[in-house]
């Protein structure tokens, strides 16, 4: 028989009350969509609108993405009120959460499984989809791998180290080291954005050129927005990390952060060893890095 838990509960599962979160959550993903749509076709709506949706400019996106930040807080401090003021998540939830999250990342895998499986597609029969038969093709000007490039390796790397000793110092009961491994893990999410972003400003070649430079922004571009997730998640844990919201024993927010991230690191090994290193061409833009000469 199932002993009754110290909220009258016979099961230690946690039901949740009835909720408006997933469906203003689902009507800010519509304005989102839609805005985004707006953005590629103005004349979505008919001609008629069109002039009216070109002078909105960027702002059609401004409401939908404000309202899917809005959901992200209200929904995820409303499951930190569950957790941390109500002590609704007994270790059975807790493992179910562990185990969404695991489930998360494998469908994340599956995601850039995608992109290097029309690289490759591509790559080894260049006959198919190229001009001269070769890859990557000869119009393009591939980027030195061991500039700038390799120099946002040692970034990511960086942080993998930083978000394991805030990780460590977490378990240990050490909140200095906590927080300042989290500060520098933020801080180098950010240079690696950063980085990546001057480094787009410096292509010879654009998105819609051909089949390299559709696979090289679509899989290198992913996986800038899946850093730039990774940060923003960072961040929350290191506001989480200042208000002492952390426990050596209860710490699944900041664990689901630290899997993101590292799951971002080797992700990240895979696109410099397989597009920029494998993938460089005969032809190479001069580096603008740190070893430029």
């Amino acid at each position: 028989m199932a002993q009754t838990s110290a909220h009258g509960s016979k099961h230690p599962y946690h039901l949740v009350e009835p909720s408006g979160w997933p469906a203003f959550g689902a009507l800010s993903a519509l304005v989102l969509a839609t805005g985004a749509l707006l953005v590629m076709h103005p004349d979505l709506f008919g001609a008629s609108s069109e002039a009216f949706f070109k002078a909105l400019g960027p702002w059609k996106l401004v409401l939908g993405f404000a309202m899917v930040l809005f959901t992200m807080y209200g929904w995820w401090r409303q499951v930190i009120h569950e957790s941390m003021t109500k002590g609704l998540h007994s270790p059975v939830v807790r493992l179910g959460l562990r185990y969404a999250m695991v489930l998360f990342i494998a469908s994340e895998v599956m995601f850039f499984v995608a992109f290097f499986w029309s690289y490759f597609h591509f790559s080894f029969y260049p006959a198919l989809h190229t001009i001269g038969q070769v890859w990557p093709p000869k119009d393009i000007v591939t980027f030195d791998p061991w500039d700038l490039p390799f120099l946002n390796t040692l970034i990511l790397l960086t942080s993998g180290a930083t978000v394991t000793w805030a990780h460590h110092s977490l378990i240990e009961g050490n909140r200095q080291g906590l927080i300042w491994g989290l500060v520098a893990t933020v801080a180098l999410g950010i240079a690696f954005t950063a980085c990546q972003a001057y480094e787009y400003s410096h292509a010879a070649f654009s998105f819609d050129a051909n089949a390299y430079s559709s696979v090289f922004f679509m899989a290198t571009g992913f996986h800038g927005f899946h850093v730039l997730v990774g940060t923003i998640f960072l961040a929350v844990c290191l506001v989480r990390a200042i208000k002492n919201q952390f426990t050596p024993e209860r710490h699944f927010g900041f664990e689901a952060a630290a899997w993101y991230w590292h799951f971002v690191d080797v992700v990240w090994l895979f696109l410099f060893a397989v597009i920029y290193v494998a993938g460089e061409g005969p032809n190479s833009l001069p580096g603008h890095g740190p070893w430029s000469s």
